[in-house]
């Protein structure tokens, strides 16, 4: 049988990963505690303390998991869309929150060059509105 291009390049990628000494698949269950439609349809921009605090709220964690639908990488900083099972939710990441220490393998490479739309990810974070309005 032989592999399409895409299949070996991915095949490739994987390999890096264990290289790397990433687990690829490291979790058979990821802990999420929220979903894009019930964030983006029950936040606040309220903080907490607030008399109205929502469900969700600037500064509150979440971790959600999906596919990674498409992405934007802007040097160190980048925006990812993620599909869960209910919907799609932009995620904000940056260099140093992925990489606090001085090696940055884990954005440079894995992120910027292994990681591919349709690979499934678990992202860790806090809720916010961006700049442009979008939760």
């Amino acid at each position: 049988m032989e592999l399409s291009e895409q299949e070996l390049v991915r095949r490739e990628s994987l390999q890096k990963m264990r290289d790397m000494g990433i687990d690829p698949y490291p979790a058979a269950e990821y802990e999420v505690t929220g979903y894009s439609t019930d964030i983006k349809g029950n936040f606040t921009d309220e903080v907490p303390g607030d008399e109205a605090k929502g469900e969700w709220y600037t500064g509150k964690p979440v971790r959600i998991a999906g596919r990674l639908m498409s992405r934007r990488i802007m040097g160190k900083a980048s925006f990812i869309e993620v599909q869960d099972s209910k919907g799609r939710i932009q995620v904000y990441i940056t260099r140093d929150d992925i990489c606090p220490e001085e090696n940055k393998d884990m954005y440079n490479v894995v992120f910027k060059r292994l990681l591919d739309i349709g690979d499934f990810v678990g992202i860790e974070g806090v809720v916010f509105r961006t700049q442009m309005g979008e939760i």
